[in-house]
This record gives structure tokens, C-alpha cells and sequence, in this order.
């Protein structure tokens, strides 16, 4: 027998939930992290990571961690206000195969002795409310505001290949297989029926984009 649909605070307390656990606890992953293939002179670019490229690493991993909470904030905040039952669980589904990245990224930063941002709360809470105003729109456009994160992000971590050590293979390992899944669920929004946004809010959204970078980068 198939259980009740949950009420809309049914919903509003799970994604509380989902929050804290996001913000102050370790997630599983479903999925092994990505590893570089293994050969000789991998395992010789591992041991020979300089005290800076671990901490420049770590502080790009970070930024991407912090990304990756932002991803759960928006996917949780969407699915909350949406009416539709069947984009409800697309967005419940994005989110689920997020988890993946937050773990891989909290794993890798940890391995190279860094740490995860001070005011990942903040950072959670703040793309929460982004999200619901985004969902507020319509689910157009909600669908749209999705479609365009992704491919910032896909943008952000072609960047950061560009930036990471190249002895530091199992750190690009994971920053490419991220790159690829965020391109996919770009495109699952937008065959889903997404509305292109206006050009000013694309570009305030690359704006607070780079603060977070910048700020998650250090502190």
C-alpha cells in the first residue's frame, strides 16, 4: 500500500532537516569517489604534493564544497515551493545525486588536511531563500534560474582544472566528473521546460557567484 503524499509541512520540516544535516553533518556518498587511474607515476605526482599545492587544493575543494551546499539549499528550497508533483521530484532526484558531490568534496578536502568553510550555515540559509524567490517566479522559470546555475558551475569547475596542481590527479578526478553531471542536470532542466532568464539576472547571479567563490576561497 503506497503511503499518503507528505503535507506541505511535512515537506517544510524534512527540508529543516535535510539543512542541518547538510550544514553540520558528513554525508554518504551512493557512489566511490572518482580516483585518478592508478599507475606509477600517479602514485609518485601523489607523494611528491607540495605543502602549497595541498593548500591550494583544499581551498579550491572548499570552494566547492560550499557550492555544493548551495546546490542542496536551492534543489530542497525548489522542491519545497513547487505544486508540481512530478518537478517536486525532479528536484528531489537533482538533489539526491548532489549528496555525491558534497561527499567527494568534504572526503578530498579532508584528505588534504583543509577544512570545510566557517559559515557553511549562512552559506546554506542564503541560497535557500535564493531558490524560494526563484521558485516564487514560477516553475518556468524556476526550472530556468536551475539551468543557469548549472552552467556557472560548469563554467566554475572548468576553471578550477585549469588551477589545480597537475600532480594532483584525484582532486581533478572528482572536479571532472562533478563538470560532467552538472552539464546533465542542465540539460534535464531545460528539456524539462525551462525558461531562459533575463539577461540582468544572470549577471547578478555570476556577481554573487564570485563573491562566494572569493569569500568560501579564504575563511
Amino acid at each position: 500500500m503506497s503511503l499518503p503524499p507528505l503535507s506541505r509541512l511535512d515537506r517544510l520540516l524534512a527540508s529543516i532537516d535535510h539543512g542541518l544535516r547538510t550544514s553540520f553533518a558528513t554525508p554518504p556518498a551512493s557512489r566511490p569517489t572518482p580516483e585518478a587511474k592508478a599507475t606509477e607515476a600517479g602514485e609518485a605526482d601523489r607523494a611528491s604534493l607540495s605543502q602549497a599545492q595541498k593548500q591550494l587544493s583544499a581551498a579550491l575543494m572548499r570552494v566547492n564544497h560550499v557550492g555544493e551546499v548551495c546546490a542542496q539549499a536551492l534543489y530542497q528550497s525548489q522542491a519545497l515551493m513547487t505544486r508540481d508533483p512530478a518537478l517536486r521530484k525532479h528536484f528531489e532526484q537533482a538533489a539526491k545525486e548532489e549528496i555525491d558531490h558534497l561527499a567527494w568534496t568534504r572526503k578530498r578536502i579532508d584528505e588534504l588536511g583543509g577544512r570545510i568553510s566557517h559559515v557553511t550555515p549562512l552559506w546554506y540559509g542564503g541560497a535557500f531563500a535564493i531558490g524560494s524567490l526563484a521558485a516564487l517566479a514560477g516553475d518556468r522559470y524556476s526550472l530556468g534560474f536551475v539551468v543557469e546555475t548549472e552552467r556557472q558551475v560548469e563554467q566554475h569547475l572548468a576553471s578550477h582544472l585549469d588551477r589545480l596542481p597537475e600532480a594532483d590527479q584525484d582532486s581533478r578526478a572528482i572536479v571532472s566528473q562533478m563538470k560532467l553531471e552538472e552539464a546533465r542536470h542542465a540539460d534535464e532542466a531545460q528539456a524539462a521546460g525551462a525558461q531562459a532568464l533575463p539577461s540582468v539576472a544572470k549577471t547578478m547571479m555570476r556577481l554573487s557567484a564570485k563573491l562566494m567563490t572569493q569569500t568560501a576561497h579564504y575563511i
